[in-house]
């Protein structure tokens, strides 16, 4: 298919991933590890996935300014100018809002495509179709996001219902947004799935740098106008860190689906693109190890490069940064994450709660293990 001219892609890295701690932690977020056993950090793949479409010098990374280093270090290809550095977190839509402001500035009529870089994707060719199909839609002044056809009523993703198609050239599967539904309960996300019009929101989003502008300037009047002036200084190296100090701690924690996605849909400026990919975003342990014993339930999923597990009638997944010997006999569907610091034995039932005990070491000030 070959890389897209006016197409900027765009790589927000942030977050800690608690629901995925002990492994993932502050200072080595999720997006930094091998989940997959690909050999390649999540990052990696992401970056991987997006060179054939943008090539090397359009990729952009927004990420906060402790993980430059490893960012760096896994994406050696990456100019300098194109890792964006935060001071602090600020949700999504100051992330990718940052990225529009600076990429904009840079060239006025750039298209930016913001995928996430902790999410596993599979069939490359599939998800380029789908951004291909996606440029074509954005080039209209529509923003668009891809959705996944649901293969299960997960009560994990938000959801997003179509609406009617849009006649755009090279874009046969373009329709409207009607709107964006929450996280659903396990019987209506059973009604999502039985009615085709419903697509899991991917968090993937596509639109010309000056509509997303645009759009977060009469949504989010305050945080449109840091973002801008913080683009105005950002390739100025003497001006760049003291405007990301002054600017940035100001800015509104608020995530893109609200800040721009919902009141786009609202006024029929959203599209979506079904993406007929395997797509996850590895929210879990109970995700992890679906994605890795491919939903195999009897199996055991080991990570870890060092691991030395005994297992005998064992299901789940151990994940191992040790070199201990770890053994499992007749546990089904356990997790077991070991850390030289810190050891987390929970269920594949019980995933969801492990951010929880993220909380609880917070308040009990126990930092040095998070």
């Amino acid at each position: 298919m070959g890389r897209i001219d006016d197409f900027h892609a765009v790589i927000p890295a942030g977050g800690i991933g608690s629901r995925l701690w002990p492994l993932s932690r502050a200072d080595a977020p999720k997006f930094l590890h091998d989940l997959t056993g690909s050999g390649h950090s999540l990052l990696r793949d992401t970056w991987d996935r997006l060179e054939p479409l943008a090539g090397p010098d359009r990729i952009a990374v927004v990420t906060g300014r402790a993980h430059r280093a490893a960012v760096e270090e896994q994406l050696p290809g990456i100019p300098d100018a194109n890792v964006l550095l935060e001071s602090e977190p600020r949700e999504s839509a100051a992330a990718i809002g940052l990225a529009a402001a600076v990429l904009h500035r840079r060239n006025p009529d750039v298209i930016i495509g913001s995928f996430s870089a902790d999410h596993v994707i599979r069939g490359t060719q599939v998800f380029e179709w789908a951004v291909q199909q996606a440029v074509q839609v954005a080039r209209q002044d529509y923003i668009v996001t891809i959705g996944i056809p649901p293969t299960e009523p997960s009560v994990g993703f938000g959801y997003i219902k179509r609406a009617e198609e849009i006649v755009v050239d090279g874009a046969p599967e373009a329709t409207l947004v009607e709107r964006f539904v929450e996280k659903p309960d396990l019987a209506t996300a059973k009604e999502y799935v039985a009615d085709r019009d419903y697509l899991w929101n991917a968090g993937m989003f596509i639109s010309k740098a000056s509509v997303l502008l645009d759009e977060l300037s009469v949504n989010e009047p305050e945080l449109h106008a840091g973002l801008i002036e913080l683009a105005e200084a950002w390739d100025d190296r003497d001006r760049r860190g003291p405007a990301v100090d002054r600017i940035w701690p100001r800015l509104k924690k608020i995530a893109i689906d609200y800040a721009v996605a919902e009141p786009a849909a609202a006024r029929g400026r959203l599209a979506v693109i079904p993406g007929h990919f395997d797509w996850d975003d590895v929210g879990d342990f109970a995700s992890l190890t679906k994605l890795i014993t491919h939903g195999r339930k009897n199996d055991l999923a080991v990570l870890g490069p060092k691991a030395r597990v005994l297992s005998d009638a064992a299901s789940g997944i151990l994940v191992s940064q040790t070199s201990r010997v770890i053994s499992l006999v007749g546990v089904k569907d356990i997790v077991v994450v070991d850390t030289p610091d810190a050891l987390l034995v929970t269920t594949v039932e019980h995933a969801q709660r492990v951010k929880g005990v993220v909380e609880s070491l917070k308040l009990t000030g126990r930092g040095d293990v998070l």
